[in-house]
């Protein structure tokens, strides 16, 4: 009987080790996503900055082709800057909603969808 309860004993803080080192990891894991968060937030307004900039030197280099003060290999120089800028934004933006994802899933998220969490309350 007393090496049951020890044993018990032994299981309980087993399991209690267990519990603090997942919790201290999803704690980790949430830290660790806001701050790529905080990181894509700054990519992302840089980003968008330098895409509206492109997107304005293509404007003028258009209106400057149209009158003939510069050549067509500037043009295309410009509308390529622009399309660069423009791919960027959109990278930045699919960085954001990933790691915003990943903040969702990072403590634990999605566990109420598992099939062996579900249980019968009506037990």
């Amino acid at each position: 009987m007393l090496h049951r309860k020890r044993a018990a004993e032994a299981a309980l803080d087993q399991a209690e080790a267990q519990y603090r080192s997942t919790v201290i990891a999803a704690f980790q894991n949430v830290a660790d996503t806001l701050h790529a968060l905080q990181s894509d937030a700054k990519a992302l307004k840089a980003a968008a900055a330098f895409e509206q900039a492109t997107k304005r030197s293509l404007t003028l280099a258009q209106e400057q082709f149209e009158l003939c003060y510069v050549n067509y290999l500037s043009l295309l120089s410009a509308e390529q800057a622009y399309q660069q800028a423009a791919i960027n934004l959109v990278q930045a933006q699919a960085n954001r909603s990933a790691d915003t994802a990943a903040l969702f899933m990072a403590p634990g998220g999605g566990w109420w969808n598992r099939s062996d969490a579900i249980t019968d309350v009506s037990k």
